[in-house]
């Protein structure tokens, strides 16, 4: 093998993902070089390999050095969050911000055999995509009002600048059967994990669309993905949890739609004691006794250099890992599908339903547009009701993105840090703008000195977001 330093790319037209992760996987052991042991391969040797020693004897982290690009089209918004749900891959989807629907952009679930039913589905998600269709125009006229087209821009330019904001309110009015596009990176062993989640879904378009992924990806990967199988005990215990929880309370509409419900008092510490550790040689024990010796001006002088000079790309210190917060939150299901992507966390959702009350955006009332509004969210929720009764997982196809969803929260400050500094951003949604700003205050609350990790844009709070973009953020069906 030579001795000077090489760096170069295995090429995936030249070799398959099982051949890439062989070659990455037999380097433990061989003395050559990778294109040595590359050129040693073929799909029929990579197969058995992994057979032995990913399937056979679990070495499943080989499997992550084979990564898809996986192109999934025309799968609705609801199927989407299962296929969003996984941690270590990548997703890029059809915005919502920046793109329109038509009017038959909507998905119609198998299981609706009955007649009666399915044309209830069938003439909401019309009436909504109509109404959405109808507001674009309107929502438009009224948003132009303060973004006036500038001398020298053209009517296309000018429509391309105004999109985002008018496009951002009729949004509200998209359900989750909204059809959507989504662009996958993903290595083998997320998405047998993947794969299972899907397969395991009480939605037949998730199965279906977990079972075409399958087939499409043993193209590629023949062995890492071909034992992916449904679960049964993950609906053996989400059976046993619900009748477990049947006679609970339900939640009421007028509980705090953000609550902090769980912290460390002592996160600011912890935070500090772990970067003295990293840079020191003293006991864990040794450097916790000796913060409690230090004043209040020395711990936060220290809190104050843990983020020191960082610069807008730049990433924190691992260290604030070991300070976590969890929340219970309520948010509109727009807002819930971009704090979704912040994947470095446990979230946990409730199901979507049309019992939390839905928001109303502030333009859509001076724009002279809320009676109609008002009469798409409530003719959702009526088909809602009706559709429950039969299934409350296909119900959630016809909920728009107005309407609440609850969602329990835990994360770091590493990952709050990340979340709050974007979606606080002021070319970030009003909804989620609304929710960082506001999560941001309640870990300040509890935990002062935070002020100097949480990157919370200072140009409005969350009072100010809700008091200029809203005219109600719960309003009853």
């Amino acid at each position: 093998m030579p001795q000077n330093r090489q760096v170069y790319l295995l090429d995936p037209q030249n070799l398959t993902p099982e051949t890439i992760a062989v070659t990455f996987a037999k380097t433990s052991r061989s003395p050559q070089t990778f294109r040595e042991i590359a050129a040693e391969l073929n799909q029929e040797k990579s197969s058995e390999f992994h057979e032995k020693w990913v399937v056979g004897y679990g070495h499943s982290s080989v499997a992550e050095h084979a990564v898809l690009h996986i192109a999934v089209e025309n799968i609705s918004r609801l199927a989407v969050e299962c296929l969003e749900s996984n941690r270590l891959a990548s997703y890029t989807e059809k915005s919502t911000r920046y793109q329109k629907w038509d009017c038959d952009s909507f998905y119609i679930p198998e299981e609706l055999t009955d007649p009666t039913l399915r044309q209830i589905y069938i003439e909401t998600n019309q009436n909504l995509f109509l109404t959405y269709q109808k507001s674009l125009p309107i929502i438009q006229a009224e948003i132009s009002k303060n973004h006036p087209r500038r001398s020298e821009e053209s009517d296309a330019a000018w429509e391309r600048r105004l999109r985002s904001h008018y496009v951002d309110v009729s949004r509200f009015l998209l359900p989750a059967s909204a059809l959507a596009n989504v662009g996958v990176t993903i290595n083998a062993r997320a998405l047998e994990h993947a794969l299972r989640k899907m397969l395991t879904h009480p939605l037949a378009e998730v199965r279906r669309t977990g079972e075409e992924i399958k087939a499409v990806s043993l193209e590629n990967v023949p062995t890492l993905v071909k034992y992916a199988n449904p679960v049964p005990h993950w609906q053996q215990v989400e059976t046993l949890f619900k009748q477990q929880g049947t006679d609970l309370p339900p939640a009421d509409p007028a509980d705090d739609w953000c609550q902090l419900v769980d912290h460390d008092p002592n996160a600011e510490l912890r935070v500090i004691a772990a970067l003295l550790y990293r840079t020191g040689e003293s006991s864990y024990d040794r450097i916790w006794a000796y913060l409690q010796t230090c004043s209040e001006e020395q711990v936060s002088e220290m809190a104050q250099q843990v983020m020191a000079d960082i610069s807008k790309f730049d990433i924190p210190m691992r260290e604030l890992e070991y300070a976590t917060y969890t929340f219970d939150l309520v948010m509109d299901q727009g807002a819930y599908f971009e704090i979704k992507r912040h994947r470095m966390m446990t979230q946990t959702p409730q199901k979507l339903t049309t019992l939390l009350g839905y928001a109303l955006p502030k333009t859509i009332v001076d724009a002279g547009f809320e009676q109609e509004y008002h009469q798409a969210m409530r003719a959702a929720h009526q088909a809602y009701l009706r559709l429950v009764e039969f299934d409350p997982q296909i119900a959630a196809y016809i909920v728009p993105n107005g309407y609440n969803r609850r969602l329990l929260l835990r994360a770091n400050t590493r990952s709050l840090d990340h979340l709050i500094a974007l979606r606080s951003a002021p070319n970030a949604h009003f909804s989620v703008r609304r929710l960082a700003h506001r999560m941001a205050s309640e870990i300040i609350q509890v935990s002062p000195l935070g002020k100097f990790w949480i990157r919370d844009s200072i140009d409005e709070n969350w009072q100010q977001v809700e008091e200029s973009y809203f005219t109600c953020t719960n309003c009853q069906p």
